[in-house]
């Protein structure tokens, strides 16, 4: 059998990779061929750019945050519709600065691992932004994980830190981490040396301030200009081909798998998200009921909101249908993205006619198989005329499968 050489072609200035294969002696033109590389054209990169007129960006996390806030300041970037949370691009973008820097001066610097176990809530697209600025590469946790899903999640991707409020709902977040980490409750804070979890040495807290943790209000003033200067020195240094997440799939088969996400990753796959949704310089406003720990939310939601300026709003802790067409009807709502029972529920509401939802065009069902009937619904119900429809979920929106609905419902039982 013929060895298959990777032959590296130029197409409109970029380099494009293709498997060679086939007879010596192919017609001219041809895209398979057996010619062997010289010296001089040999293989540095494993990107592979495909015929396309859309080329592929190479900026980091950070650097599209920037551009867009230098576009768009004092457009509304992010709001909390329960929590009554409102963020312009500059107000976020600063904020994002001080929360950099207050990480790197609790101890933190560039390829660090820091989870995040929370529902949907502003800390978590904060620190999404703070964690790709400093170059700490952060973890998705589900927030329904239990006591063993956290423990093999933290020991799988060596977290260093952990981030969660003390309790949602019935879930109780600190104390299901002392059950894997009993040393938490008489460590300082900073100073955690655990047995069963050895890298993990910094917990912070959304809420209240309990034994063994930073409060995110300390986070964010322990940063002096020092660790902002640091900060600036980090961002210079990072590139676009470094990991900068960690996300799971939801673990059907056995123990959850981590899929290591780069800024160009993430970065591109928001770009190309925002634009077949047609984004332009326009004020669009997107609801997000799909939690913050699935890429839907926090690459298809947060990312391209960094990216092409568009406004995140965020409905409600965990998925309610009737929070999500509340947001739509009082936000007035462009864009919706959420899995299709999400919308099933929405349309199933009993009091759906009475929701304003004219100003609805758009938006991604994605998570799983949809039924024919449902995107029927969702057109003629909810005027999504211009609906992106995922119909496996690993394709577009990276690295979570098909069972994300299962676990927003798994969410509302807590």
């Amino acid at each position: 059998m013929a060895t298959a050489r990777l032959t590296a072609l130029s197409h409109r200035g970029l380099p494009i990779l293709h498997r060679a294969g086939g007879r010596r002696g192919n017609p001219p033109g041809r895209a398979l061929h057996t010619g062997t590389p010289s010296a001089s054209h040999r293989l540095t990169s494993s990107y592979v750019q495909g015929t396309s007129d859309i080329p592929l960006l190479t900026k980091t996390v950070s650097q599209c945050l920037d551009n867009t806030v230098e576009r768009f300041p004092d457009r509304e970037a992010l709001v909390f519709h329960r929590d009554g949370v409102r963020k312009t691009f500059a107000q976020l973008k600063e904020e994002v600065d001080q929360a950099a820097a207050g990480l790197l001066a609790l101890g933190l610097k560039k390829g660090d691992r820091l989870g995040i176990w929370s529902p949907n809530r502003y800390e978590w697209v904060l620190l999404q932004f703070a964690t790709a600025q400093a170059g700490i590469i952060l973890a998705s946790v589900n927030p329904a994980y239990q006591a063993l899903e956290l423990e093999f999640v933290i020991r799988k991707v060596g977290c260093k830190a952990l981030v969660f409020p003390t309790q949602f709902k019935s879930q109780k977040y600190y104390d299901l981490l002392k059950q894997s980490c009993p040393e938490l409750e008489k460590s300082s804070p900073g100073g955690i040396k655990s047995k069963r979890l050895p890298d993990l040495s910094i917990v912070i807290t959304l809420d209240s301030k309990l034994p063994g943790t930073f409060h995110i209000d300390e986070v964010m003033q322990a940063g002096d200009s020092s660790h902002m200067k640091q900060l600036r020195a980090t961002q210079q240094s990072l590139s676009c081909n470094e990991p900068i997440n960690i996300q799971f799939t939801s673990g059907t088969t056995g123990s959850p798998k981590g899929a290591t996400l780069s800024h160009s990753n993430i970065v591109n796959n928001a770009n190309l998200i925002g634009m077949r949704l047609g984004f332009t310089e326009q004020d669009y406003r997107v609801v997000i009921p799909a939690p913050l720990y699935h890429c839907l939310a926090s690459v298809g939601g947060c990312m391209v909101m960094a990216l092409h300026g568009s406004s995140c709003i965020f409905s409600s802790p965990t998925f309610e249908g009737k929070a999500a067409l509340e947001s739509v009807s009082q936000e007035k709502c462009s864009f919706i993205h959420g899995t299709p029972t999400m919308f099933i529920d929405m349309i199933s509401q009993p009091n759906f006619e009475s929701y304003d939802l004219s100003s609805l065009q758009g938006g991604v069902i994605a998570g799983s198989p949809v039924p024919p009937e449902v995107i029927r619904m969702v057109i003629s119900k909810m005027h999504m005329r211009e609906a992106v429809v995922d119909p496996d979920a690993p394709g577009m929106f990276s690295a979570l499968g098909a069972r994300g609905a299962q676990n927003c419902q798994e969410m509302e039982q807590l």
